[in-house]
């Protein structure tokens, strides 16, 4: 079972999707992390972390927002 679990997660991650537009090309993996961030064919890694920096946030907020529910959920 947790090979599975493992095996599922790994092929999420190895998946690529890329756009390109208007001189901005995208690059993110299956786990939500900017791989690679391009304007007019120059790469901006200062723009790249950020964005995973607020995208990591976004997702430790929904956790704990998660927790906070079940846990409450569990009082009543």
């Amino acid at each position: 079972m947790m090979a599975n679990a493992y095996r599922l997660r790994q092929a999420i991650e190895d998946e690529v999707v890329e756009i390109e537009e208007n001189g901005i090309k995208i690059t993110i993996g299956g786990d939500l992390k900017v791989k690679k961030i391009s304007l007019n064919n120059a790469e901006n890694n200062t723009l790249k972390d950020a964005i995973n920096s607020v995208i990591r946030k976004a997702q430790e907020a929904q956790v704990l927002k998660m927790k906070e529910m079940v846990d409450t959920e569990n009082i009543s």
